[in-house]
C-alpha cells in the first residue's frame, strides 16, 4: 500500500508541471451554459486473489466559476471478493455494485484542487444472520480528498484524486480500504 500511495503522490507531483486554466480562458461572464459544462469520467481498479474490483464511473459537471464546480456520477462496479467466514474457511462474493454520486470540486492552487463526494452504491455482502446466502444493501460514502488536474487536449484533460471515506465499512463497502485512489479523464 505504501508502494501505491508513492506512486500516486508522485504522479500527482509530476502531473502539475502545467499551470494553464483551460475551462475559463475567456471572460468569465461569456460564457454560456454549454461551455461552462464537462463531461467525463473515472476509472480505476485493484486485482488481487481475495479481492478485485474494476471501477468504470463517468460523470458531469458544472462549473460555477472558474474555481468551483459541482457535479453528478454513476458508479459500476465489477466485486470479486472473499471473506472469511466465523467457524473457519471462505465465503467469496462475485457481483455487479451500481449507483451514483454527487460532488464539489474547489481548485485551491493552480491545478490542485480539493474534492468532497456522497456516494451510495447497491452491493452485495454475505448475510448478516448467519446463513450462507448474500444480502444486497444501499452503502453510503462520504468522501474527503483532493488531487490534481492537467490539461491535456482542448478544453480536457486528465486527474488524478486521492480520496478518504469517512462512512467506510471494512464488511459492506465495495472498497477494500478507507482511501481510495482514481484516475479520470474529462472533456
Amino acid at each position: 500500500m505504501k508502494k501505491l500511495l508513492f506512486t500516486a503522490l508522485f504522479i500527482i507531483g509530476a502531473a502539475s508541471a502545467s499551470q494553464a486554466q483551460i475551462y475559463f480562458e475567456e471572460e468569465q461572464d461569456s460564457l454560456s451554459f454549454k461551455d461552462r459544462v464537462y463531461f467525463g469520467g473515472n476509472f480505476s481498479f485493484n486485482l488481487g486473489t481475495r479481492f478485485t474490483y474494476i471501477d468504470v464511473s463517468p460523470l458531469a459537471g458544472y462549473m460555477v466559476n472558474e474555481d468551483f464546480s459541482v457535479g453528478m456520477g454513476l458508479t459500476y462496479l465489477y466485486l470479486s471478493r472473499e471473506f472469511q467466514v466465523f467457524g473457519g474457511g471462505d465465503f467469496k462474493v462475485q457481483s455487479s455494485v451500481y449507483g451514483g454520486r454527487a460532488f464539489l470540486r474547489h481548485t485551491v492552487i493552480d491545478n490542485y484542487f480539493v474534492h468532497g463526494e456522497f456516494e451510495t452504491l447497491n452491493t452485495q455482502f454475505p448475510a448478516l444472520d448467519g446463513s450462507q446466502g448474500t444480502t444486497r444493501e444501499w452503502v453510503p460514502g462520504l468522501f474527503i480528498g483532493g488531487g490534481t488536474f492537467q490539461p491535456v487536449f482542448g478544453r480536457g484533460g486528465i486527474n488524478i484524486t486521492v480520496l478518504y471515506n469517512l462512512l467506510h465499512d471494512d464488511f459492506k463497502s465495495p472498497y477494500n480500504s478507507a482511501l481510495v485512489i482514481r484516475g479520470g479523464v474529462t472533456f
